[in-house]
């Protein structure tokens, strides 16, 4: 079972399709936190209402890097394996992706690299703007450069005529959670063999 720490700015959409994944077995991992730079992040109140460990880190009069130092210390608390990011609203430091190589995940509302470095609405304002007739999420590896790391799941739907950004955005936050949900067994089950290997 992976142990997985939440980092996340927003409403926390994907959060629900993990627990849902976890309660029903199709997902072997356990949720130990869930953190956000934002005090009032939606995210903060489901984890709370699910009885996770919620925790708001303050990025006030930090550096990027003192700010990560932080976020490293109460992950390493919680014995985390993976770092989910889920609606993320900042660029994690240099040293913080080093640290954590190949140990944190981003779900972009975009089939990268198309459309990369943009996020939540002005993806889908971009997709439309520039006629796509599909987008999608992309599961990915952070690295040291945005949005760039190695790709672990990709899932694509149609775009229609008709979308609005609003639209287009609901369309794709349905796939994001399955895309989750897939990328984090995926990883579970490389650990897993990779225990038995050695």
């Amino acid at each position: 079972m992976i142990r997985l720490g939440i980092l996340g700015s927003t409403r926390g959409t994907n959060l629900l399709a993990l627990q849902e994944a976890i309660a029903g077995k199709k997902l072997a991992a356990r949720i130990e936190l869930v953190v956000s730079n934002k005090a009032e992040a939606l995210i903060l109140e489901k984890a709370r209402h699910s009885t996770i460990p919620a925790f708001f880190v303050d990025p006030t009069g930090l550096t990027r890097p003192d700010y990560d130092q932080q976020l490293n210390q109460v992950f390493r608390r919680f014995d985390v394996e993976l770092i989910v990011l889920i609606g993320y609203m900042r660029i994690l430091s240099v040293p913080f992706v080093q640290t954590w190589r190949q140990q944190i995940i981003n779900v972009h509302p975009s089939l990268l690299p198309a459309y990369s470095g943009l996020m939540d609405l002005d993806v889908h304002r971009a997709v439309l703007g520039a006629g796509e007739t599909q987008s999608g999420c992309t599961v990915h590896y952070v690295t040291e450069d945005v949005d760039a790391g190695p790709i672990l799941i990709q899932k694509t739907c149609p775009v229609y005529a008709e979308d609005t950004p609003d639209r287009l955005r609901s369309r794709v936050q349905q796939l994001e959670g399955q895309a989750l949900v897939a990328a984090i067994g995926r990883i579970a089950a490389n650990a897993s063999q990779e225990t038995v290997i050695n």
